[in-house]
């Protein structure tokens, strides 16, 4: 049976999650409330509208949610390179992330390019 939790686009999307979670839960407070809270929230999204898109019936409505959790993963993106430039993650951290976040956004967009397919059969 085909879940979500086999799904590689989830997983990938939890990862970054985690991995960010991780990478903030060392910083201080100044920087954990500013950056790290706003990362975080970005991070999780990115799983959260894969998942609530997954659950959608139809396919124009999984598309808007991955396309919402794309726009996540851009602004994930936008906060590791305010994180990295304040102090807050290594060069070599960062890195890693960037690489995760581009892969996942690469399977992202074949996912899309897959639901884009099924809309246009209908």
């Amino acid at each position: 049976m085909k879940t979500i939790d086999n799904f590689e686009v989830y997983q990938l999307a939890m990862r970054i999650g985690d991995e960010v979670w991780e990478t903030c839960t060392g910083w201080d407070d100044f920087l954990r409330r500013t950056i790290g809270s706003q990362l975080v929230r970005a991070a999780d999204s990115i799983a959260a509208n894969v998942s609530e898109g997954y659950g959608r019936y139809h396919f124009k409505d999984r598309r808007i949610y991955c396309y919402y959790s794309r726009g996540s993963s851009f602004e994930t993106r936008t906060w590791l390179l305010k994180a990295r430039k304040r102090g807050g993650i290594s060069e070599e951290r960062l890195n890693n992330l960037l690489l995760l976040i581009s892969e996942f956004q690469l399977k992202l967009n074949g996912y899309i390019d897959s639901l884009n397919r099924q809309i246009r059969k209908k």
